[in-house]
């Protein structure tokens, strides 16, 4: 298939909270480009975006998946990504290589506690957006409430670019302010006829005031908008959209669209805005990378330039590995030789291909712009950048968050315990937010995640993908280590190890950092040192090693400054392993000396219940050592928002369903570490 040209290309990701409509959107739009010709629904399991057995029998979303299909000449290339917080990596490799975003929220419940995060994510990497309010046919359904909430909690500058006519059960359609006409959609062939009409009398006088409002935002990015608009001068659309479109590739505002997916009625005029407002590759500003030496470059969207490419996901398929990549410069080919600059190692493509979520479309060339598939690269995983040997360079990676839970686990046979490494191994390959590790005393499997459900899934993928049945133990907080105080600790080690004497010498100095500031090793004093590089990477090695692992409690270092200070170098005599073992010694007896304390995690939580309910979940938050942080109210129920340990929250559902009579329900990310209680601290000894 021919590429179009990169005005006509649209890399698009659709965001949101967990059920707020995000595959039954991009169902849609599959369907109505002509992509498929049956939609499939969420809650029948049959959505082509959720192809996984376990997202089909959740109904929810674990993985990105990626689909491409066209619309007004344009190819859309559309990642559909998971709203639950235990899969926040794949919103995070998604936004790196996107250019656009669709961000859907519903109108009965507003900005709900992913929505933010995922707003902030796409925010990190500078992603222009639209939004999408759906589910404008339900029970408490509200427009301008969500767009005050939008304002408030999301500090967007959000403008209106439709509205909606009728509400809840009267949900007709919207109102085109742009071109000022009414939108219907056809109940009849499932809203695949549009028909647009005069706006009625009754909104009239709704809609001049809402599109007087769309063009003073236009006027704010225009001045020949802005001179017209003051001169009293009418102004077509044709003359606002140039503006909007400069506004939202700042993002500066997010214009607002509205519909009711689920019944099929305003994902034609959503496909519009992605076009109109939405950036091509060429839109967005030039990736930047640097190179070996660490002199920054920039890197033009260009098919005759050295290529360069992201992976920014990896599948395991029946063993072997299918890598997906953004192309940002020159041309990739079936069968091309390719460099990974982040590993120095080098790769083949064996055989290219655009994804419709798991089915393959098999192409021959790639070019910027492109969002593909690739097979036979054997050693790429998430961050890499790929690129030609004599032009190596490297791209900035990407964001990974800390898993927070930890399981044991113990194969049932003797078979399944020789295939579980590979499998887990597999794994990690896809997901850099799962880890494994084993425990030294105990001398069992650990598996460390995002989340309970995120443990769970995996699990559940040993059994049904590699036929491994594991006994699993309860779930286990990740805690972390720091100090109290600041110490320097001086370290020498000399001793004969093969026949050769070994030597090392180290003077560290160890700080605690504030709260959230993580784990910072700086190696080179201001006067510089006198260590051979190799050395120097060596002694960095050690210490991150030993920070990894803790020196009381296993977990591992944060909030911690760690400085060489010295490393008195005598050619011949200092070696690597003798600097490597003074830096781990000197920094476990240090830590020791600094007051160790054990950080516990805790969690954001939205709980929302009945009002006549709300007082009882109050006191169980107070009981799990909560703090309340805000009270609220939307329809019926109240809102409560609360900071909790993650370990007072294992089974906390069941808990929340009995105190509410069943009606209760609660969304929960991380928040921060914070020193754990007396109890906790004696447990490990520290008290």
């Amino acid at each position: 298939m021919t590429t179009p040209p990169l005005a006509l290309i649209r890399n698009i990701g659709i965001i949101s909270h967990i059920d707020a409509g995000k595959t039954t959107v991009s169902e849609r739009i599959l369907y109505y480009t002509g992509e498929i010709h049956k939609m499939g629904e969420v809650h029948d399991g049959e959505a082509v975006m959720d192809w996984m057995p376990q997202e089909q029998e959740r109904g929810i979303t674990i993985t990105a998946t990626a689909s491409s299909c066209y619309w007004r000449d344009c190819r859309i290339n559309l990642i559909d990504t998971p709203g639950h917080i235990d899969f926040t990596i794949e919103v995070e490799r998604s936004m790196r290589v996107l250019d656009g975003g669709i961000a859907i929220l519903s109108a009965v419940e507003g900005v709900q506690p992913q929505t933010e995060s995922v707003w902030r994510q796409a925010d990190r990497y500078r992603v222009p957006r639209i939004c999408f309010i759906n589910k404008m046919d339900r029970i408490g359904a509200d427009f301008r409430a969500v767009l005050v909430a939008m304002e408030s909690r999301l500090k967007a500058r959000v403008v209106p670019v439709q509205l909606p006519v009728g509400k809840e059960a009267d949900f007709l359609g919207v109102i085109d302010l742009l071109k000022e006409e009414l939108v219907l959609f056809s109940d009849a062939d499932q809203g695949m006829t549009v028909e647009r009409l005069p706006i009625p009398q009754e909104s009239l006088e709704e809609a001049t005031a809402a599109r007087n409002l769309l063009v003073e935002a236009a006027a704010d990015f225009d001045d020949a908008v802005l001179a017209d608009y003051l001169a009293g001068v009418k102004l077509p659309a044709e003359r606002l959209l140039p503006a909007l479109r400069t506004a939202t590739l700042s993002c500066s505002i997010c214009p607002v669209f509205c519909g009711a997916a689920l019944r099929n009625k305003g994902i034609q005029p959503l496909l519009d805005g992605v076009v109109d407002f939405l950036p091509s590759p060429s839109d967005v500003p030039p990736v930047r990378g640097r190179t070996a030496g660490g002199d920054a470059v920039t890197i033009s969207c260009d098919p005759a330039s050295p290529l360069v490419a992201f992976a920014f996901k990896v599948l395991a398929e029946e063993g072997r590995r299918l890598t997906f990549l953004r192309i940002y410069s020159g041309a990739l080919r079936n069968g091309s030789a390719i460099f990974n600059s982040s590993r120095d190692a080098f790769e083949r493509a064996d055989r290219l291909f655009h994804m419709h979520a798991h089915k393959r479309e098999q192409i021959t060339e790639a070019a910027p712009g492109d969002i593909v598939a690739v097979t036979g690269m054997k050693k790429t995983l998430t961050g890499d950048t790929l690129c030609e040997f004599n032009h190596r360079l490297i791209l900035d990676g990407l964001a990974v968050p800390e898993p927070v839970v930890s399981v044991a686990v113990e194969a049932k046979g003797a078979e399944d315990r020789e295939r579980l490494p590979g499998a887990l191994e597999k794994l990690q390959w896809e997901d850099p937010t799962f880890r494994v590790h084993e425990d030294g005393e105990t001398g069992q499997t650990i598996l460390t995640g995002m989340g309970e459900l995120h443990l769970e899934i995996i699990t559940d993928r040993l059994n049904r993908e590699y036929g491994i049945t594991v006994k699993t133990g309860p779930p286990r907080v990740m805690y972390r280590e720091t100090i109290r105080q600041p110490v320097t600790w001086r370290e020498t080690f000399s001793q004969e190890i093969n026949g050769r004497l070994q030597k090392g010498e180290v003077l560290l100095s160890l700080r605690p950092l504030p709260r959230g500031e993580g784990l910072r090793i700086i190696i080179s004093p201001p006067e510089g040192l006198p260590l051979p590089p190799e050395m120097c990477v060596a002694l960095e090695e050690s210490l991150r090693h030993v920070c990894a692992s803790g020196v009381r409690t296993g977990y591992p270092f944060a909030d911690l400054e760690v400085q060489v200070m010295e490393v008195p170098f005598e050619p011949g005599v200092t070696t690597e392993l003798g600097i490597k073992a003074a830096a781990h010694r000197g920094f476990t007896l240090a830590a020791q000396q600094a007051s160790p304390v054990v950080l516990e995690p805790v969690m954001a939580l939205e709980i929302i219940t009945p009002a006549e309910h709300a007082g009882r979940v109050l006191g169980q938050i107070q009981q799990k050592r909560g703090r309340v942080e805000g009270l609220g109210g939307a329809s019926e129920n109240e809102v409560i928002h609360a900071r909790v340990p993650l370990s007072e929250m294992f089974g906390y559902m069941t808990e929340l369903r009995s105190a509410t009579k069943g009606v209760g329900s609660f969304t929960m990310h991380f928040d921060h570490f914070q020193v754990a209680n007396d109890e906790i601290q004696k447990g490990f000894g520290l008290v």
